[in-house]
């Protein structure tokens, strides 16, 4: 919609007005493009034309093709600069607007992440000033200017990146909901909740994993129909009501967010791999089909090149010092190096005499002023290092050849500028390593140095100690006149170390000898066609690599002049080196390409430049193939200049083989330099393919000239045996010549690898008899012998197969709008390997003022745009604060460091984005359920494979002598009385307070006379009958106690009810109501304390305190006697209700009769050997279940003292339990996870004090765990090693089993053996199956026996499915029969279906006849060779999890617990993980302790890890603070409740990250 066609339009004059101040604003650059297009298509929003449901057209002005004569307007795009120029490439930014406008019809289709506002860092954009550009680092630029590769006009034609953003925005189908109204598609829900991903689906990859089940393929698709309007959509939350999966509408902003998701992730799938058998037990990672498609090399092997001849010039030195000894004494005055200060002003200039008497005097001081005559520090051989500032090229020019002189070994490396310098302990292995004890260093260095107070130089971390030696002539002796340095002919003697830093972070040093370096030398002299006197400016780094053999090396053989500029100097002035070249006429001059672009983008007409002078402009970084931009455009730019496109010569070098290919200068202006424009997608596969520029994904590739002289090359294949590659392949360069190095310094092994390989031809035979140098480079040898690099072997990422490199991927990114996004282009990428293939994960640094809308539009662009060119996903996208990724000394990214950051999780990112569903393809295929086997071929299976069926009972009851007085009676209420009359002052209960001291006791007359005055209560003041239900609202005590048995005294049914919490009314007191009503409580009985709280402001608040039954405070009791004690008529009737919320957060009340509750109180009895001697601790919750019977109903039975420790006392003093326990010499005692956790948590430290306050655990015989759960093996261990020094038996602690159906199965009594511990095959597991594997073997689970079955216990393992027996060892529901089993659920529906299942169950077939109840929890028997008390062999029950619990995901059952307990493990600041599924996503709750910085650090850690380890992609990761995951009494976490509170969005997450 160009200009002209707005004059059409009927515009109001006032619109037309703000249009030119808009136009006004946008030229005088007081508005950025985005904010123009944004207000600009506000104002005319209403008045475009258009049809319904038709988009608009496309521009009908296209941007015009760049020549070299449209180079003003050239000049003007390029003008943004904050851009690393490695990778600028037009050709490429247009590509990658291309790919994205592919895309441009659809929305944004990730949810955007929630994010708490304290991290968001708000920024007024006008508070906000752009950085000083002066202050740069290394890979950057220094210009301003808008965004780059727009054409800044302003004739209003609406340029294709408008087009895209709008597109990637999202414009609907009419005009007048333009992008401002659609972005927070983002943030809400999409508006269409379409499905949006239909279009990206990529052919090469294999099909994704199916999350989503098959079933709603289609219905949740929405389309609109065409012309209608889309109403907007609100900034947050989503009123749309969706269908969750069970049919439930849900209104949330969370579920729109999840829904969206969904969606996403339903997109069409790829066509799956070929079927493959799985064999039983392995889930098969998918293996990557090759692509029958994918480009194979067709080409003939390839031949070896040879370089030219090196011929050997008569008068060429033959050695580097004899070179200096010569222009030294013949030419002293000649100008070797002029340095520069930072105004461009020269500031010194070495003469080749200077040079030679100060190196003479640094090899003399060297080795005889370092240590004592007879033990001098340093002798002809040893290394040292060579520490000198970017800024003084000169002090390390003398220390260089004072070394040489000297016969010892250089080893330059960065100056340390802090103790944690990135890398910096690598350089101190390597110094190390070398047997470096003395450090050259110039004086300003020495100063700058970071010192202790003391004033000695700090010891830096993973350094040798070293003794720094300053340089400088002043601080020198002069050496005596007889003394002169032996210069001998070049031989095979180390001359110098460079240093090298690795993929993985290692830095190694490449030993090159004397004979290689003059070769290298006299190879670079020919091929540069080097002539004396020459002068040379030169810029990069002169301490290694290409600034070093140029610089300093070879030009000291040519006697030549080089001016050197500092890297600071180019920061100020990035034209100084061009300036430079025009003042001293220099034919050479030694550049990198960002050197280029930063000149571009500086240069403004500048009069004083003139080009005509060099013959040969060195690009140092040529082998990058994204430097070919940089050198078109500097020539577009400078040839008006006189520079002539011959003298630019791009060359490759590595570390290892040192030059390995450069550009001649040639006079032949004819001869065009060579390109090559490659397809991306044959570069995937190692395969050239010429390509036509048309294309999207292509690598443009420039030449890097020829062999060097006297070398020979090869391209071998880069991983196995190094075959020679074909012509029409990629390969690794190898070179063999004597100017490379030798080895990595003391590392024979690698040193084999990479500088003595040789190179094998196909029929096996190598090509040579001498060995080759592995340079790192990935390239071909394509027609006259030009050499072409691709890329790094260190960069090189093999994702399913096909390889990218990251300089590659780095370079998409960057070209993607709004270009100045990423802050100077500080951006890595790099790849982690999970899950058997490497990932490739982006991390970039984000301009200070970018909003988060900003960053996730560029971060959504950046994944298709990769997708589009690289036809790869991105696993995780990460962007961080400006200048925070670590730096290289020359303030490069760190990338090893980063990627180190990013694996231990300490990078904090400020926005991620995990895309694990779109680029994890080799997950196991979705299990298919077999058809269930019949009951006749499993007994017959199971008689053939000699397998018993899984069974197992307790000691049987009938047969145990049993000379108890108690078991005459059949109620607890007869032998309360019993117990009265014959040992009426025995102390039955004692309540510990927090102090440790009895706050209150019991014996059996005070507990009976206590439940008679209660019972007159109940009937007289209550007015009930029997029968009635009553619930006991008391705090844990022995109040409660008296209560129970007051109600069966007047023959009422008791329910115990945990009390409102005093501080969380709210959340509490509601749960109390319900039990209160669900039970049919006819009244309340309860203490004085409690009644205030249930009539308090608070609670009229929370609930509808009209509707309580009648409250009873039993604080003021009758006192009377019943007339009598009422004795129920059938031992089957209630005693009482057991009310529980299970972790499902189902609340469940069961119904115990008299004859069970007795029946289990003398099981327990028998199992524990209680008698009245006996004292026993307790601390548990007395409410529900196991914890209930041992508080008030074991001591009555047995006559054993309890001593009562409320666990909330714990809470105030930790020690509590265990002080009781030492006391009071007890040998028995209970406890729940919760009181474990306290102890082992609290009193961790406390080991020591504890011992000298006297506690002592010898005496404890069974310490249990009462769990409705699997074992916490973890737990129970940590808890005994801890006080182990306190004398505790790790045989004494054991866990018991109960659930709702009976209150205690297993219990590990004081006779039988040990509980026993298997490691069974997680993954097995997953499949409903259970294979024992060794301790420590791969994805293996410890599993503790949960303690011994109960006497009058029957256990036999079931399919819950089919209700058939199952063998030993089989993984199946536990079904139990016992006189103490629950009769049923107290329910008032009455949902008779539901009870019958669980409580009376029959086998489908075998015994058909007993009735067995369903636990409703997996587990597993194995007969063990122990014997049990009554001489059998022992059979071990060993409980998995709640079926209820598990989670069903691709087919297969995930227990939480063992997601939960990987994810912790992940990430030290994670105390506390819970997961839940939603619609098939997996979604994990994290609790952060830790900063709220480090919340992004966790997402990718988590995804990572329940990948490895569980085969899952996490769909949502929730970071929240300690203490948000809900916790019942027993420990056990509350996932539905969290749930619940996730989907209603109450958790006040810290971050929500949606992983697509």
């Amino acid at each position: 919609m160009a200009d002209r066609s707005i004059d059409s339009l009927p515009l109001p004059l006032e619109v037309r007005a703000k249009l030119a101040e808009l136009d006004l604003e946008l030229s005088e650059g007081d508005i950025t493009q985005k904010g123009y297009e944004k207000k600009r298509s506000k104002l005319l929003g209403a008045y475009l034309p258009q049809p319904p449901g038709v988009e608009p057209s496309l521009p009908q002005e296209r941007r015009t093709p760049v020549t070299p004569s449209s180079s003003s307007r050239y000049h003007r795009r390029r003008s943004s600069g904050s851009r690393d120029e490695r990778y600028r490439s037009d050709v490429h930014t247009e590509a990658v607007q291309a790919a994205l406008a592919k895309h441009k019809e659809r929305k944004m289709a990730v949810p955007m992440p929630s994010k708490r506002r304290s991290l968001v860092v708000q920024t007024s954009m006008d508070a906000y000033t752009p950085p000083d550009t002066s202050s740069g680092s290394e890979d950057e630029g220094s210009g301003q200017g808008d965004s780059q590769g727009t054409p800044s006009s302003s004739q209003g034609s609406l340029n294709m990146e408008h087009w895209i953003s709008r597109a990637i925005h999202g414009s609907t189908t009419s005009s007048t909901n333009s992008s401002s109204s659609t972005q927070s598609g983002g943030s809400g829900a999409a508006n269409a909740l379409a499905d949006v991903m239909t279009q990206t689906h990529i052919e090469n990859h294999s099909a994704p994993p199916d999350i989503t089940t098959y079933t709603t393929e289609h219905s949740i698709q929405v389309e609109r129909p065409q012309g209608s309007t889309p109403r907007a959509v609100p900034k947050y939350g989503n009123a749309e009501l969706m269908e969750t999966g069970d049919g439930v509408p849900v209104s949330s902003r969370v579920s729109a967010k999840i829904q969206q998701l969904v969606n996403t992730l339903k997109r069409p799938k790829r066509p799956p791999l070929r079927e493959f058998f799985v064999d039983d037990f392995e889930e098969l990672l998918e293996v990557q089909q090759p692509d029958p498609n994918q480009p194979r090399p067709e080409g003939a092997q390839m031949l070896a090149i040879r370089g030219e001849q090196l011929g050997v010039v008569t008068n060429w030195p033959p050695s580097l010092e004899a070179a200096l000894q010569r222009w030294g004494t013949i030419s002293p005055k000649a100008p070797c190096l002029t340095t520069m200060d930072t105004n461009g002003k020269p500031l010194y200039i070495l003469t080749y005499g200077k040079l030679w008497t100060r190196s003479m005097k640094v090899a003399y001081n060297i080795l005889h002023k370092l240590g004592t005559k007879q033990e001098p520090m340093v002798r002809p051989g040893d290394r040292v290092a060579l520490v000198f500032p970017n800024n003084d090229p000169a002090a390390f020019m003398v220390a260089f050849y004072g070394c040489l002189l000297a016969e010892v070994v250089p080893v330059p490396i960065e100056v340390p500028l802090t103790r944690k310098d990135a890398g910096s302990q690598q350089i101190g292995f390597l110094l190390g390593s070398c047997g470096v004890t003395v450090a050259l260093t110039s004086d300003a260095c020495h100063k700058g140095l970071p010192k202790s107070p003391t004033g000695e130089i700090l010891q830096f971390k993973g350094w040798p100690r070293l003794l720094w030696f300053v340089t400088e002539s002043k601080h020198l002796s002069k050496p005596p006149r007889d003394w002169f340095p032996h210069i001998k002919d070049a031989n095979n003697d180390t001359a110098y170390i460079e240093y090298k830093t690795c993929k993985d972070g290692s830095v190694l040093g490449v030993t090159v000898t004397r004979i290689a370096l003059l070769t290298h030398c006299q190879a670079l002299t020919q091929a540069c066609a080097y002539t004396e006197a020459e002068t040379i400016v030169n810029v990069l780094d002169f301490k290694k690599d290409v600034g070093l053999w140029h610089g300093i090396l070879t030009s000291v053989m040519n006697m030549m002049h080089v001016i050197s500029i500092p890297y600071s100097l180019m920061k100020v002035n990035p034209l100084s080196w061009i300036q430079k070249v025009y003042a001293y006429k220099a034919k050479v001059a030694c550049v990198k390409s960002r050197d280029m672009h930063w000149a571009l983008v500086a240069h403004r007409d500048q009069r004083d430049i003139n080009l005509t002078s060099l013959r040969m402009l060195i690009v140092a970084d040529g082998a990058n193939p994204w430097s070919i931009s940089s050198c078109d455009a500097f020539l577009n730019v400078f040839q008006s200049k006189g520079l002539r496109p011959e003298v630019i010569c791009p060359c490759a070098s590595s570390p290892e083989a040192l030059t390995v290919a450069i550009r001649r200068p040639t006079d032949d202006t004819n001869q065009p330099p060579g390109r090559g424009v490659l397809s991306m997608h044959g570069l995937s596969y190692g395969v050239i393919r010429v390509d036509s520029e048309e294309k999207l994904s292509v690598l443009t590739v420039q030449d890097v000239g020829l062999v060097m002289p006297g070398g020979v090359m090869c391209v071998v294949r880069p991983e196995g045996i190094p075959l020679l590659c074909r012509t029409d392949e990629i390969g690794e360069l190898c070179v063999c010549s004597i100017a490379a190095g030798t080895s990595y310094y003391g590392l024979s092994g690698m040193t084999k690898n990479t500088f003595e390989m040789f190179p094998m031809m196909s029929s096996g035979a190598p090509i040579s008899e001498y060995p080759f140098v592995r340079t790192g480079l990935l390239g071909f040898v394509g027609p006259g012998g030009m050499v072409f690099v691709v890329g790094k072997m260190d960069g090189l990422m093999v994702v399913s197969g096909r390889r990218h490199n990251a300089d590659d991927i780095v370079a998409t990114a960057l070209a993607v709008e709004p270009m100045k996004f990423v802050y100077r282009g500080r951006i890595a990428v790099f790849s982690i390997n999970v899950l058997h293939d490497e990932r490739i994960v982006i991390i970039a640094e984000q301009r200070p003022d970018s909003t988060e809308e900003d960053s996730f539009q560029w971060m959504s662009r950046v994944l298709q745009a990769i997708d589009g060119i690289h036809q790869v996903g991105v696993y995780c996208l990460a962007l961080v604060p400006a200048n925070t990724l670590p730096k290289t000394p020359l303030g490069g990214i760190h990338l090893s460091e980063t990627k180190q950051c990013f694996l231990e999780g300490s990078l904090h990112p400020c926005n991620v984005l995990m895309c694990p569903h779109t680029c994890v393809t080799n997950l196991p295929k979705p299990r298919q359920k077999q058809p269930e086997i019949g009951p006749a071929s499993v007994m017959v299976g199971n008689l053939v494979s000699g397998k018993r069926i899984a069974q197992a009972s307790g000691r049987d009851l009938g047969q145990i002598e049993d000379n108890d007085q108690g078991r005459k009676f059949m109620f607890l209420a007869e032998v309360l009385q019993w117990r009265a009359q014959t040992t009426p002052d025995h102390v039955l209960f004692t309540l510990l307070n927090s102090r440790g001291t009895i706050a209150n006791s019991l014996t059996c007359l005070q507990l009976h006379k206590r439940a008679e005055k209660i019972a007159v209560m109940l009937m007289e003041r209550g007015h009930l009958q029997d029968g009635d239900h009553v619930a006991l609202v008391y705090p844990p005590g022995i109040d409660l106690i008296a209560a129970f048995y007051g109600c069966l005294y007047a023959g009422c049914v008791p329910i115990t009810v945990r009390p409102p919490h005093p501080q969380n009314i709210a959340t509490t007191l509601p749960t109390v109501k319900m039990i209160v009503e669900v039970s049919r409580s006819a009244c309340i009985m309860t203490s004085q304390l409690v009644v205030k709280l249930l009539r308090s402001r608070e609670a009229g608040a929370a609930v509808d305190v009209r509707t309580w039954p009648p409250v009873l405070d039993t604080d003021d009791l009758p006192k009377r006697r019943p007339a009598q004690i009422y004795k129920p008529s059938n031992p089957d009737t209630l005693a009482y209700l057991d009310f529980s919320v299970s972790t499902t957060g189902m609340l469940a009340g069961v119904k115990m009769s008299h004859a069970a509750t007795s029946a289990l109180c003398r099981s327990i009895k028998l199992q524990c050997e209680l008698y009245p001697s006996r004292e026993v601790a307790i601390c548990l919750d007395p409410y529900c279940g196991l914890g209930f019977v041992l508080w008030c109903l074991c001591s009555v039975y047995s006559g054993h003292q309890s001593i009562l420790i409320p666990p909330s006392e714990l809470e105030i003093n930790p020690s509590l339990w265990l002080l009781a326990v030492s006391q009071y010499k007890v040998r028995d005692t209970f406890c729940s996870y919760s009181v474990m956790e306290l102890c082992t948590k609290g009193l961790g430290s406390q080991t020591e004090s504890l011992k000298t306050r006297g506690l002592d655990l010898s005496r404890v015989r069974t310490c249990v765990v009462v769990a409705e759960e699997r074992p916490r093996i973890a737990l129970t261990q940590s808890f005994s090693k801890l006080f182990k020094d306190l004398n505790l038996n790790p045989r004494a602690v054991s866990t018991s089993f109960g659930c709702r159906v009976n209150l205690a199965i297993c219990l590990q009594g004081t006779s039988g053996p040990d509980p026993t511990t298997v490691y069974v095959d997680m993954r097995a597991l997953r499949h409903d199956r259970v294979r024992l594997v060794e301790r420590g073997s791969p994805h293996s689970l410890p599993l503790m026996e949960s303690g011994k079955i109960l006497p009058g216990v029957r256990i036999i393992i079931a399919n819950p499915e089919t209700k058939g027996p199952l063998g030993d060892s089989h993984l199946g529901e536990i079904w139990v029969h016992s006189a103490h089993n629950a009769s049923g659920y107290f329910t008032i529906y009455g949902d008779e279906s539901l009870q019958s299942d669980h409580f009376n169950s029959r086998l489908s077939f075998g015994d058909t006849q007993t009735v067995w109840a369903r636990t409703g929890y997996l587990g597993f028997l194995r007969r063990t060779d122990l014997t049990d008390a009554n001489g059998e062999r022992h059979d071990a029950l060993y409980v998995v999890g709640a079926l209820d619990e598990a989670m069903e995901l691709r087919g297969m059952r995930y227990h939480p617990i063992d997601i939960e307990t990987s994810v912790i493990r992940s990430h030290k600041s994670i105390t506390e993980c819970a997961v839940f599924t939603w619609t098939n996503l997996l979604v994990v709750v994290v609790e952060l302790d830790g900063s709220e910085q480090e919340a992004l650090d966790l997402v990718p850690l988590v995804t990572n890890v329940v990948l490895e380890e569980h085969y899952l992609i996490v769909g949502v990761v929730v970071v929240v603070d300690v203490g948000v995951i809900p916790i019942n009494s027993r420990g056990e976490k509350q996932r539905m409740h969290l749930r619940d509170g996730f989907l209603a969005d109450q958790l006040d997450p810290i971050y929500v990250a949606y992983n697509m």
